[in-house]
């Protein structure tokens, strides 16, 4: 995953602070926007395991810090809804001036209220996700209810929230009770896909009932089960983040298989390991992968390691091999799965030359073939194995060149 930290004009002359990550292949499938919840900002865990998942998975994600916050300019008392909705519509406007226009709008909390409302301004969306949005502003009222009388006092009044002190404005205030969303998520014209938990005690499951009800088809309601409102556990965020992809890949415009066929024709792997551990990311011909080592070795065991690569890659021929030979001579093969494991074993061989105990790469390979062959056909299909042609690349010799990249 490449991370651009970038600034764009938020249409009133202030700047609004942004990350945009991107595919390891800096290759993106499609542009998508995440507007995160009130008060929080573009780092927050949820906003950035969400945005790296989706970058995993082929999409650069635009994150951004509202006017006031983190660390756009403005100060957030002046600000409103609307003009959240309106920072989401300079977001996709500078999107599709500098990199490409979005397809997918996403927003976490009041995030999510907004990117609905903006969805009919930003002409390149064709799907909106909303996480634990609320489906009116009457639940924000509630909260700030209690500091209205100051505000109507002396223009503006500190309050607490989520352990935050921000401080609000009459503008804010006043907005939220004249923007009526219903309207605005019937009429969305986009596929929309809400997501929410049963048991979050802020923003509550019934504004996703309220939402999915008003929302015309295509829509789609994934519930998230166990998890809070801000997604505070890393597993929640990256399961969210990984529904969010696969769902959202049926509504991008770009024609995928021939993206697919194009990137394949040139053979392209690319990987990337960041700071901060092993886990590292694969991108073999725009399929996604996930490499690491185990928790033993210093890595997080959230993939294969390496070597586990490898075995794989061997044992994918070695079947792939049998089946396109038992397809070749018409045998009746169901199925034909193999059984790896790798390990370093001594070389007693070599022990006496060398005079000393080495060890070599060694992998068990064992076939299961399921149909009706005779024995015949089994022992043929064994010294086939032995054909396959990563099979014969690790018996071969490999010549590796290695050069760096330009600056």
């Amino acid at each position: 995953m490449h991370t651009i930290k970038t600034a764009f004009d938020n249409g009133r002359g202030q700047q609004l602070s942004a990350i945009l990550d991107r595919p390891v292949d800096d290759r993106p499938i499609a542009y998508a926007i995440f507007a995160h919840c009130f008060t929080c900002s573009k780092t927050y865990k949820a906003v950035r395991h969400i945005s790296r998942a989706l970058a995993a998975e082929g999409f650069a994600v635009l994150s951004f810090d509202f006017t006031g916050l983190g660390d756009s300019e403005g100060d957030f008392a002046d600000t409103s809804f609307t003009s959240n909705v309106d920072d989401v519509v300079a977001a996709a406007g500078f999107l599709a001036e500098t990199h490409g226009a979005p397809a997918v709008l996403i927003g976490h909390s009041l995030g999510g209220a907004a990117v609905m409302m903006a969805a009919s301004r930003i002409p390149s969306a064709t799907a909106v996700v909303t996480i634990a949005a609320p489906a009116s502003l009457g639940h924000l009222s509630e909260i700030l209810e209690p500091a209205r009388s100051e505000v109507e006092r002396s223009g503006s009044a500190e309050i607490v929230l989520a352990g935050r002190r921000i401080r609000i404005g009459r503008a804010l205030l006043e907005d939220l009770g004249e923007v009526g969303m219903g309207e605005a998520i019937a009429d969305l014209g986009r596929a929309i896909l809400v997501m929410h938990s049963p048991v979050d005690t802020v923003v509550g499951i019934g504004n996703a009932s309220t939402i999915f009800r008003a929302a015309k088809h295509p829509k789609s309601f994934i519930s998230l089960d166990r998890a809070d409102h801000l997604l505070s556990d890393p597993v929640d965020s990256r399961y969210a983040a990984g529904v969010i992809a696969n769902w959202s890949k049926k509504y991008i415009p770009e024609p995928q298989e021939e993206a697919k066929l194009a990137t394949s024709e040139k053979n392209r792997v690319v990987v990337r390991t960041g700071a901060g551990g092993f886990r590292t990311e694969v991108l073999a011909n725009g399929h996604p992968l996930i490499a690491d080592e185990p928790i033993s070795v210093g890595g997080t065991n959230t993939g294969p390691s390496p070597y586990e690569l490898l075995t794989a890659a061997l044992g994918a021929c070695t079947s792939m091999t049998l089946r396109m030979y038992a397809d070749r001579k018409g045998w009746p093969l169901e199925a034909a799965e193999v059984r790896l494991d790798h390990r370093k074993i001594h070389c007693e061989d070599c022990a006496e030359a060398s005079g000393g105990q080495p060890k070599i790469d060694h992998i068990s390979r064992e076939l299961v073939l399921e149909g009706a062959l005779d024995e015949t056909q089994r022992q043929r299909l064994l010294e086939i194995a032995d054909r396959c042609p990563v099979h014969r690349t690790l018996h071969s010799e490999v010549k590796v060149t290695t050069t760096l990249a330009a600056e």
